[in-house]
């Protein structure tokens, strides 16, 4: 951020140029693209200049009640922003010049003693500059787009109001041009009353509290008449309005909430009076990646790059303690062993939580690394626990469990009588690393394809590796092998590839609920090029009854003969599908597979997946992510799932979508 004289700024908006300073230390302005509309909060300010300081009779928590905190935040996530610095009780910027300056206000005497006129006049002083900078803006935004919008945002107290519960947002339009802009003002109204809020009831109203009768809607009517200023009040339910301590979880939704609506009236009033229409909102958004974000994903990415789940809970013991298990006749509890985790968890932590993901302005952007920043801090606990008895608590920290739903259609896939004849498994790993180096050429990437006894599953990506390892004692059929390439290289290797090609490293760590998206896409794309079947569906649905089992105690033993008593599976897919489950202490991820396909089944009849092939994503941030891609701040994806690449000439299973389908 720049430390500007008013001149600069004032050059600079002349010259179209985009920046982000700090304006003569009393307010704050942000251009990240000239656009049509512009977002004010000027009674966000709270400190006061230093010959002040002594002579006001308030003290701060007294100034701070009256004043909006917050509101600043409310507004940063737009690209043209302006934000006071100073309290309303050195100047109020709501009130016109001859009356800005306090005596008495609400009651209370708010100096020790009468300003001198030289003291009043500094402040006004600041009044006036605040109005050139913001009618600078308004100037070359009218001359650039013929119309413009202000966004003039303000809070209020409300507990000390009697009578009926008054409006969470309220909307002043008493010197408005109400035939000229009444869909408009109509239509941001009906935007904010759609707002839900958590815990709270909320609604909106035009002049039931206030009537905008503030100086800035005076301003703008005086000199700019293609410009339509809409004062709009905001209760305080999002902090405690005595103490003024914010409730983040209300403040964060109101903030994404008001993102949307701001750019859905943008979007609406450039319909209506601006002759050049965006297209979509993201139009209206800057198309810069905000240096603050860059900083935090880089910090991140060091801190957290190489924590690759599996590498600590496959064990490495796995084949000494399968012929243990056999030789005990299946009455033995295996003793698995694992990699020792290189990482002091409490330094990660500290180092973790002190990330600056606060600096992100946008609000999407900045949930979207909050969410990461938590999530890594859940998998450092998992990692810990790696082989005790705590692990399986984190596991479903991180992972959740089955719920009723999905144990119901576990039950009924297994239920489900075969209807396709089966193909013996004649393919060994020599045979299916050929296979998948030659996939590699038809998707043109380049990695290496390894044999190896350490991993339980029949194949899995080594992401930091950029390595497709193959299970030594895997046996397929051609319609298996082709599955699990769609499966492990056309979504897991793909996603990997996309990921480094993007200068947000977020998507090579993952966003949270990757594992769940990942293999929810991956199974899509078996089922999309025609290489799912009942067997397959059938051993995701066992993964959630051995999970289910599990998580309710029943011990390896138990569980490994039920696969075999229950259900009929031979002994090693038994103890292999038991493994997986009870690696690390309890490892609930596997019943996110069929969840996961479920998921991107529905998403996929509804939406664009693309995007959610740019990296580690996860389907909860899809919008994030496309308005990300939209902006120019993520590349699009270049490696897709083949059947996303050409036609495959393959209709989906019929009987397959059914029985998929009957689990909703």
């Amino acid at each position: 951020m720049f430390e500007w004289s008013e001149k600069a700024c004032l050059k600079a908006i002349d010259k179209g140029k985009l920046f982000h300073a700090r304006v003569e230390n009393l307010l704050e302005i942000k251009i990240e693209d000239y656009g049509f509309f512009i977002c004010a909060a000027i009674h966000d300010g709270h400190q006061l200049r230093d010959e002040l300081i002594d002579l006001c009779a308030l003290n701060e928590s007294e100034r701070l009640f009256e004043e909006d905190p917050f509101t600043g935040e409310m507004i940063a996530s737009m690209p043209i922003t302006i934000t006071a610095l100073d309290s309303r009780y050195e100047y109020d910027l709501n009130r016109a010049p001859e009356n800005c300056v306090y005596e008495e206000a609400w009651g209370k005497q708010v100096w020790q003693t009468p300003l001198s006129e030289d003291v009043k006049q500094r402040s006004l002083e600041k009044h006036a500059l605040f109005y050139r900078i913001l009618g600078a803006l308004i100037k070359k935004t009218e001359k650039r787009h013929g119309n413009c919008l202000v966004y003039d945002m303000h809070s209020y107290n409300y507990l000390r109001m009697e009578g009926q519960e008054p409006p969470v947002f309220n909307i002043g339009t008493e010197q408005l041009d109400s035939v000229r802009w009444d869909k408009v003002i109509q239509h941001w109204n009906h935007s904010l009353n759609s707002i839900e809020l958590p815990n709270i009831s909320s609604r909106s109203a035009i002049n039931e509290v206030f009537w905008g009768r503030g100086y800035l809607a005076t301003f703008v009517k005086n000199n700019f008449k293609n410009t339509l200023a809409l004062p709009t009040e905001v209760k305080k339910v999002f902090m405690d309005e005595q103490s003024g301590e914010p409730y983040p979880m209300v403040l964060d939704t109101l903030k994404a909430e008001l993102k949307e609506r701001f750019l859905n009236t943008a979007l609406f009033f450039a319909k209506q009076h601006k002759p050049k229409t965006p297209k979509r909102k993201t139009q209206m958004l800057s198309s810069e990646i905000d240096p603050n974000v860059q900083k935090l994903d880089m910090k991140l990415h060091r801190l957290c790059k190489g924590i690759e789940t599996l590498a600590y809970i496959n064990p490495k013991n796995i084949v000494r303690e399968k012929k243990r298990f056999f030789a005990k006749g299946y009455n033995y509890e295996p003793d698995f062993t694992y990699r020792q985790l290189e990482i002091n968890p409490f330094e990660f932590r500290e180092k973790l939580y002190k990330l600056p993901e606060s600096s992100v302005k946008d609000i999407s952007i900045q949930q979207m690394y909050r969410d990461v920043i938590d999530a890594y801090a859940t998998k450092i606990d998992l990692l810990t626990t790696v082989g005790t008895d705590k692990f399986l608590y984190n596991s479903l920290r991180y992972y959740g469990e089955p719920s009723d739903e999905d144990i119901e259609l576990a039950h009924f896939l297994l239920y489900a009588k075969p209807f396709e004849e089966f193909a013996e498994r004649s393919i060994d790993a020599k045979q299916a690393k050929e296979r998948f180096l030659h996939a590699l050429d038809e998707y043109n990437i380049h990695c290496h394809v390894e044999v190896t006894d350490k991993i339980i599953a029949s194949a899995m990506v080594d992401n930091g590796k950029r390595t497709i390892l193959i299970n030594k004692s895997m046996r397929m059929n051609d319609m298996e092998l082709d599955a699990l390439i769609h499966h492990e290289l056309g979504v897991h290797m793909v996603t990997t590839y996309n990921a480094n090609k993007q200068q947000l490293k977020v998507f090579k760590l993952g966003l949270p609920g990757n594992t769940y998206t990942q293999e929810g896409l991956a199974i899509l794309a078996e089922f999309m090029t025609g290489n799912l079947n009942l067997p397959r569906l059938q051993t995701l649905a066992l993964r959630v009854i051995a999970v289910n089992m599990m998580v309710k105690h029943y011990d390896f033993s138990y569980t490994f003969k039920a696969l075999i008593d229950d259900y009929g599976l031979d002994k090693d897919e038994a103890f292999r599908l038991t493994a997986r489950v009870y690696r690390g202490g309890g490892f609930t991820k596997d019943f996110l597979y069929l969840r996961g396909l479920k998921d991107a089944l529905r998403i996929y009849k509804n939406h664009n997946l693309t995007p959610l092939y740019v990296g580690k994503t996860s389907f909860h941030y899809l919008n994030t992510i496309q308005e990300m891609i939209e902006r120019g701040m993520v590349a699009e994806p270049t490696y897709l799932p083949m059947y996303l690449q050409k036609d495959m000439g393959v209709l989906p299973n019929p009987i397959l979508e059914y029985l998929l389908a009957c689990g909703d």
